[in-house]
């Protein structure tokens, strides 16, 4: 059975630090891509960090390079997504997915289009004011 579940998300002041946890099931571990994505309201979906379960190599959108940190416990089944100095603009409802098959980019990477993913958690807000 398919199964993701966020925590973690929050209201924080510009500048601020979160840390994101998905939790999923073993079949969903199994995905060889997961990731992180968002939707701000009245925008569309964006990928955020996506990560290769197998070497764990991660992908991160150009908004967030230096500032998020995708991860992964084997062990706990569970990904996490740390999001430091947080700006207004990355409040959204964020999203772990998995689902998706890796891609040669120079190496196996997972893509960061949400479309190219299968299952989906039901969401934890981030809200980040100035």
């Amino acid at each position: 059975q398919v199964q993701l579940v966020e925590s973690g998300g929050g209201s924080v002041q510009a500048g601020g630090s979160l840390r994101l946890s998905c939790q999923t099931s073993r079949y969903t571990w199994g995905h060889t891509c997961m990731g992180w994505f968002r939707q701000a309201l009245g925008k569309e979906r964006e990928g955020v960090a996506t990560i290769y379960n197998n070497n764990g190599r991660t992908t991160y959108a150009d908004s967030v390079k230096g500032r998020f940190t995708i991860s992964q416990d084997n062990a706990e089944n569970t990904m996490y997504l740390q999001m430091k100095s947080l700006k207004p603009d990355d409040t959204a409802m964020y999203y772990c997915a998995a689902g998706s098959s890796p891609k040669w980019v120079g190496g196996w990477s997972c893509s960061l289009l949400g479309n190219e993913y299968r299952y989906w958690g039901q969401g934890t807000q981030v809200t980040v004011s100035s």
